[in-house]
């Protein structure tokens, strides 16, 4: 287990030790593809560590539209937002496939930033991240268009998630076409339409749950 933690951005500047602590207050529990791990406005008492799989972060509109936030995978935290404010979540979390995660609790994880500075760090540069994030993602709403705005995407998926191996990246990805849209805010025909121009291409080749990319032919 202290090597999975290891893999763990937030964890990996601390020792076996300190490792072991966190082992102590927190519980491994795994969830099959498709599970709820909490919902929008649910009381938020645990903060998540991605071990295996992956997750997506989403939030449904009055009329019941979704829209995917974000996909979380190994190596990855979620969750902290309300532990900190101690509002509800402001997103619902999902898992795209299995997937096991390391839960902490509220109080054990108030422990971890009292006594590991290198931790409250961590999340106050991912927050910090996040919020860059959700201003680019209003700009690019906002001045970019449709084609762009997939192709800017899938990009930061590949960056996030992606495997490379030359000039390939592989992405494993467990996405439909309507979280990939809504990602990155386009209706699912636009997506449809961009990503068999790049199929055509070949800037892009699919296989099952994951797509390949090739760096050649996207800069050409």
């Amino acid at each position: 287990m202290i090597q999975w933690l290891k893999q763990v951005s937030l964890f990996d500047k601390l020792n076996d030790a300190q490792l072991e602590q966190i082992l102590r207050i927190a519980q491994r529990r795994s969830f099959a593809a498709g599970s709820t791990l909490f919902k929008e406005k649910d009381p938020g008492d645990i903060f998540y560590v991605v071990l295996s799989g992956s997750i997506k972060l989403f939030t449904r509109s009055a009329g019941g539209d979704e829209k995917v936030l974000s996909v979380v995978a190994a190596g990855d935290s979620f969750g902290e937002l309300s532990l900190l404010d101690g509002l509800p979540r402001s997103a619902s979390a999902q898992t795209l496939e299995p997937t096991l995660v390391l839960e902490i609790p509220s109080a054990g994880f108030m422990k971890l930033l009292q006594e590991h500075f290198d931790i409250t760090k961590g999340i106050l540069a991912e927050l910090s991240r996040r919020l860059r994030q959700t201003n680019e993602h209003v700009n690019d709403l906002t001045f970019l268009d449709d084609r762009t705005r997939v192709m800017k995407n899938l990009i930061q998926l590949a960056n996030q998630h992606g495997k490379r191996d030359g000039v390939f990246i592989r992405i494993r990805l467990a996405l439909n076409y309507d979280e990939l849209a809504q990602m990155a805010g386009v209706s699912k025909q636009v997506l449809s339409d961009v990503l068999r121009e790049l199929e055509a291409k070949g800037v892009l080749a699919f296989g099952h749950n994951e797509y390949t990319l090739d760096l050649t032919k996207l800069r050409g």
